[in-house]
């Protein structure tokens, strides 16, 4: 049997009793070589050793491996009848060819995909102070409110996103927007200068945010912990928490965790699902 550059002769040790001429007892018989026996079939019995002769020509290694599988895989193959002819033979080594597939890396880039589950609330620290939206800047405040002043608490909508891989202590992605604007809570770090929070105007709507792009810096990891206390860490600053003063009507700022002086614990004041 000839086979892309190779003669191939198969032998085993005990062969089936046949009316063939290319049959034989004795040990000059073991070696057949069908190319000489154009209408007969070559049979082999399965349950014997196979003996691999190849002669000739150069060709490439590979053939020669798939050659080997493909012979150790015939003995594990369970047939009807323990005995096959030549073109089974040939079946089987061609089925059993090493195909080679050239494998390219494909860089993706994570992104953040929207849940639609939105929430309006206020947002308070651990001192009850309310956050709010300062006059003259583009800045929020954290401002104890009394009685009376209800009407300059910000109502906030948090937009829940999926994270493309897992997030660090179970915590969940969100955006933090200002409802009835445009306006959404954004850490940026101004060259030579350490993260800091400001409010950023977005007229696209969000369903994706990829890693890397312009509006990467409005996702926050928030982390609810004990009954109602939430953190909620920058994204792509890890690490950075919004977080206020422990005086009043200061800033609402960026801090790295566990600062003596500020405050980076919040609860979320009448909370309730909003449809999109």
């Amino acid at each position: 049997m000839a086979y892309d550059g190779y003669d191939i002769t198969l032998s085993y040790d005990d062969l089936s009793e046949t009316d063939s001429a290319i049959y034989s007892d004795s040990a000059e018989s073991d070696e057949m070589d069908c190319a000489d026996q154009p209408s007969k079939s070559c049979r082999c019995n399965v349950d014997e050793d196979f003996n691999l002769e190849m002669l000739r020509h150069s060709s490439s290694m590979k053939q020669v491996v798939n050659i080997i599988i493909a012979l150790k895989r015939m003995k594990h193959i369970k047939t009807k009848s323990s005995e096959f002819g030549e073109e089974e033979v040939l079946n089987i080594i061609m089925d059993s060819v090493i195909e080679e597939r050239r494998m390219e890396r494909v860089d993706v880039t994570p992104s953040y995909t929207s849940t639609h589950q939105m929430w309006q609330c206020n947002i308070c620290d651990q001192y009850k102070k309310t956050l709010v939206q300062s006059s003259g800047s583009p800045r929020l405040l954290a401002v104890t409110l009394r009685d009376g002043a209800k009407q300059y608490k910000v109502d906030f909508n948090l937009s829940a996103y999926a994270s493309p891989r897992a997030t660090p202590n179970s915590s969940q992605p969100v955006c933090l927007g200002i409802s009835q604007t445009n306006l959404y809570l954004a850490c940026t770090k101004p060259d030579n200068s350490s993260p800091h929070l400001v409010l950023k105007e977005v007229t696209e709507t969000l369903n994706t945010i990829k890693v890397g792009d312009q509006y990467d810096n409005l996702l926050f990891f928030r982390k609810e912990t004990g009954v109602a206390n939430n953190t909620f860490e920058s994204v792509k600053y890890p690490g950075w928490f919004i977080s206020t003063d422990f005086d009043e009507s200061k800033p609402v700022e960026m801090s790295q965790i566990a600062p003596r002086d500020r405050c980076s614990i919040f609860t979320l004041e009448n909370k309730k699902p909003i449809q999109s």
